[in-house]
Order: structure tokens, then C-alpha cells, then sequence
């Protein structure tokens, strides 16, 4: 998934973004058929910045509860004494015994155990409420200071994790049943492939971590240098995001196997699967440590601030749309501001779902399916119109125009980009749809014991069917403001606009320019984009 199609769509992603210089909607003047892509993409990044944010508010809970000493999910603790004694107390509904940071995590910070499922979310926990009101201000602060604000922190958020993981290992080398752990890590079971399920988890984190599909990517990519080398940045970060996902792996699957040996059950059973693992295994491994609380407030806080990145990325991706879409609200200090502290507040009231005793069952059913099927179709459509609706070779040359001086191993790689874009990677995403729809009411959606009931799949299935639908809607509408036959309605709507190549020239302009540009311009289509002017004269200019 990394190689066929993580690498090849995040070098379309950045490359179309950065030649464009236009949010996820406008950049879409290349191909106004298409313009429901970047609306879907709106749709996902909605979704993912209304749950993602919940995950920071259970970190600032969880820093919060780190200034305890001793930690309040340790077994020094004076209430664990009775799970961390006799294995008693504490049994899930399934029978499995809890450890302290499960009992912690389950009762303290979700009180999950006084829901029954989807349809009892139960009143809303307000010491979360307010944990998520804190997260959405200072996500509100970011945005009012624009891109370049987060730029800095990232020298700190960017290396301080590898540090805490680093000991994290080291810690987990030490204790008995690490290496069971690290065995059950590194030992795949080839029958899972069978699953549908895994090749949709396979896709959705390839997606998710690299931002793929949800319009942050084209977004902060806009906001390149037009010569900016983009397949030298596609190979780092892509190769970096693998690497450190892999290399975390050992830090968590050796306290894994510690919990399992202390329990005495098999690695696989240890601890739930799904967000709450971060918040579980985690938080065990720093209790273990000599100065647990110290290590613990570095982690959370470090995890605080790689939130607000990944966050601030899918903001970008919303705001920048909407104020290309209406130029205005840019132009205007006050105007801007009163739309994101709207927008900022919208999204935390309907979080508030999502921080009731039953919000981790809402939590878990928009998490499996805003990144689920949806995405992909995004992504399919993404990847065959700029391939064969704008032109692959036409896309290959502006990459070039963009690196100008291409050096022999780009002019390489771009051959093998090439052949993923036409053949490999929309081939792989078909066969991955395929699987998912015929195997889709086959797999239960589950959360720990809990089996989510068929109005719950189907509520999931209409979200993820919203964002793609609108690539649908969208290219209707574009056909409909054309004239001619259905054939050349088509044809029409595939070509791109005069705007886009006049904003590829001012984009060019940019390249000494430390500010970005913006000037409004319209996206209706009419008889006067299409005009003479050749690929040729623009690519000369």
C-alpha cells in the first residue's frame, strides 16, 4: 500500500498543490468536472477535525492527571491496590482481567461502563467538555496566526517523540515477556489477508498518516516555493512517516508482551485494539519507569503537540477551500477571524457527542468510516482524472517545470509515478473496493466486546457515501452549465480553465516572494476559458 499507492498519490497530492497554489476546491480549475474531489475532500477533513480533536482533549486529560504522584492508573496507587494484587477486581464484560491503566481509561476518563452502546451516549462528561474546549482554542489560536506559526514547534515536536521511544524501548528490552511481545510484532499471520477488513485498515492508515485525500496535504503543499523539489520531499517524508510508524512498533509490542506475561494470557488478548490502545499500553509503560510522572507529562505533552500539528494540517485544509471559494473573508482581519472562532465553536458543540459516556462508540463508528471506503473513491478519482482527464504527460512536465533543473534519477522515478498513476494504483484501488463492498456486511464493526447493530453500519455507510457522492453531484453540475451535445459538455468541462493557467504564470512570480498572493478569482465556466492559448506558449512562459 506504502509503494503502489501511498507514494504515487501523496506526489500527486503535493505536486498538484504546490502547482496550482489553491486550496483542495479552486485546484480543481485544471479539471472543473472534478471539482466535487476537492468537495469530498472537504467532507472527510470535516469529519476526521470533529473526532480527531477528542483525541486531544483525553490528552490534556490525561497531562492533567500526570502532575499526580504517583500516577493515578499506576499500581502504586493506593486505589489499584486490589487490581494489581490478586487480579480480582476489574474483569471486563468479557471475562478478561483489566489492568489499572484499562480500569483508568474505561471508568476515569470515558465512562464507557455506564453506556450500553450507540443508541446510550448518556450525558456528557464535562471534565472531557472541557478538555476539548481548551483544545479547540488553542486550535482556534493557531489558525488566527496562520501556516507559519506552526512551523517552529515542529523542530521540537519532530525529534522530542524518537527521544520518549528511544526509551521507551530500552525500558520495555528489560522486562519479562518483551520479546514474546516483539515476536508476536514481527510474525505476520498470512491468513488475515483474507480479510477485507485489513485491506481497508491497510489503505485508511496509508491515507490517514501521510493526509492524503482530506485536502491538508494540497493545502499546506500550496503554500510551497513553485521550484520547490516535490519528489525529494515525497521520498523523505513518505519513507520517515513508514520508518517511525514501524519503529514505534517495538516501544509498544514489548510492553504488550510485558502485560500479557503478567496476566498470563496471549499477546493478541492483552489490551483492546482501537484509539484507547495510545491511552492503555502507553501509559503502563510510564508507570514502569523511574520517574514515571516526569516521563509521563514529556509524553502526553509531546503528544499534545503532534496533535495540534496533524490538526492544525486538516483546519488548513478547510479554511484555505472556503476562503478561496470567498476571497473576501480573506482580504478582511475581522471577517476572518469571526469565521474560524464559527467555525472552531461549530465543531466543538457537535463534539460533544463525542465526550459522553457512550461518545467512544460515536468515536469509533465516524473514525471506520469517514476514512473507509469513501476516502478511497476520492482518491481513485483523484488519481484517473489527473492521469487521464488532465494528461499524465502533461502532469509529468508541470512536476518538471516545477523542479526545472530535474536531475537524472527524478526524470527516473518519474517513469515508475507514471506507471502507478495509469495502471498500478487505480488497479489496486479497484481491487480493494471490490473486496471491501462484498465482504462489508460480513464484518462486524466492533468496539472491545460491544457489536455495533445494522442501523449503526448503515449510519456509517451514509457518511462515507457522502463524501463521495459529491464527486458525482458536482461533475453533474459542471456538465449542466455547458452547451452542446452531452459529448462535447464533457469535453468542455475537462479542460481546464484560463484562470488556472494565468494563476500557474502569478505562481511562478512567487518564487521570490516571501508572502503568498491571493487575488479572487470565479470558477464559472464560459465561452471565454477556452480560447486559443496553447500548453505550449504557457509552459514557454
Amino acid at each position: 500500500m506504502l509503494f503502489f499507492t501511498g507514494v504515487p498519490l501523496f506526489l500527486m497530492e503535493l505536486s498538484l498543490g504546490q502547482y496550482g497554489a489553491a486550496g483542495p476546491i479552486t485546484v480543481w480549475k485544471c479539471c472543473p468536472l472534478l471539482k466535487g474531489i476537492g468537495i469530498g475532500m472537504l467532507c472527510v477533513s470535516i469529519l476526521v477535525c470533529l473526532y480527531y480533536n477528542v483525541i486531544i482533549a483525553w490528552t490534556f486529560y490525561y497531562l492533567g492527571s500526570s502532575f499526580q504522584s504517583p500516577l493515578p492508573w499506576s499500581c502504586d496507587a493506593i486505589a489499584n491496590a486490589a487490581l494489581c494484587g490478586n487480579g480480582t477486581a476489574g474483569n471486563s464484560s468479557s471475562g478478561r482481567v483489566l489492568s489499572p491503566s484499562e480500569v483508568f481509561w474505561n471508568e476515569s476518563v470515558l465512562g464507557v461502563v455506564n453506556s450500553e452502546g450507540l443508541h446510550d451516549p448518556g450525558p456528557v462528561r464535562w471534565p472531557l467538555a472541557l478538555c476539548l474546549l481548551a483544545a479547540w482554542i488553542v486550535i482556534f489560536l493557531c489558525m488566527l496566526k496562520g501556516i507559519r506559526s506552526s512551523g517552529k514547534v515542529v523542530y521540537v515536536t519532530a525529534t522530542f517523540p524518537y527521544l520518549v521511544l528511544i526509551v521507551l524501548i530500552i525500558r520495555g528490552a528489560t522486562l519479562e515477556g518483551s520479546l514474546q511481545g516483539i515476536a508476536f510484532y514481527l510474525t505476520p499471520d498470512w491468513s488475515r489477508l483474507a480479510n477485507a477488513q485489513v485491506w481497508n485498515d491497510a489503505a485508511s492508515q496509508i491515507f490517514y498518516s501521510l493526509g492524503i485525500g482530506v485536502g491538508g496535504l494540497l493545502s499546506m503543499a500550496s503554500y510551497n516555493k513553485f521550484d520547490n523539489n516535490v519528489i525529494r520531499d515525497t521520498l523523505i517524508i513518505t519513507t520517515g512517516n513508514c520508518c517511525t510508524s514501524f519503529f514505534a512498533g517495538f516501544a509498544i509490542f514489548s510492553i504488550l508482551g510485558h502485560m500479557a506475561w503478567r496476566k498470563g494470557v496471549p499477546v493478541g488478548e492483552v489490551a483492546d485494539t482501537g484509539p484507547g490502545l495510545a491511552f492503555v499500553a502507553y501509559p503502563e509503560a510510564l508507570a514502569l519507569l523511574p520517574g514515571s510522572v516526569f516521563w509521563s507529562i514529556m509524553f502526553f505533552l509531546m503528544l499534545f503537540m503532534l496533535g495540534i500539528d496533524t490538526l492544525f494540517g486538516n483546519m488548513e485544509g478547510i479554511t484555505t477551500a472556503v476562503l478561496d471559494e470567498f476571497p473576501h473573508l480573506r482580504e478582511n482581519a475581522l471577517h476572518k477571524s469571526m469565521f474560524l472562532g464559527a467555525l472552531c465553536f461549530c465543531f466543538y458543540l457537535m463534539g460533544l457527542l463525542l465526550v459522553t459516556d457512550g461518545g467512544i462508540y460515536w468515536f469509533t463508528l465516524i473514525d471506520a468510516f469517514s476514512t473507509s471506503f469513501g476516502l478511497i473513491i476520492i482518491t481513485l478519482f483523484m488519481c484517473i482524472g489527473i492521469s487521464f482527464f488532465y494528461g499524465v504527460n502533461q502532469f509529468c512536465q508541470d512536476i518538471i517545470d516545477m523542479i526545472c533543473h530535474c536531475p537524472p534519477w527524478c526524470s527516473i522515478l518519474l517513469l515508475y509515478f507514471k506507471a502507478c498513476w495509469v495502471v498500478i494504483t487505480p488497479f489496486l484501488l479497484l481491487f480493494i473496493l471490490t473486496y471491501i463492498f462484498i465482504e462489508m456486511y460480513n464484518t462486524s464493526l466492533l468496539y472491545g466486546s460491544y457489536v455495533y447493530p445494522r442501523w449503526g453500519k448503515a449510519l456509517g455507510v451514509c457518511i462515507g457515501a457522502t463524501c463521495c457522492l459529491q464527486i458525482l453531484i458536482w461533475a453533474i453540475v459542471a456538465i449542466s452549465k455547458e452547451t452542446g451535445t452531452l459529448k462535447d459538455r464533457f469535453h468542455k468541462s475537462i479542460r481546464p480553465l484560463n484562470s488556472w493557467r494565468v494563476n500557474n504564470l502569478r505562481s511562478t512570480a512567487r518564487v521570490e516572494e516571501p508572502e503568498r498572493v491571493e487575488a479572487p478569482f470565479t470558477v464559472t465556466l464560459t465561452d471565454m476559458d477556452y480560447t486559443a492559448m496553447s500548453w505550449e506558449m504557457r509552459s514557454e512562459a
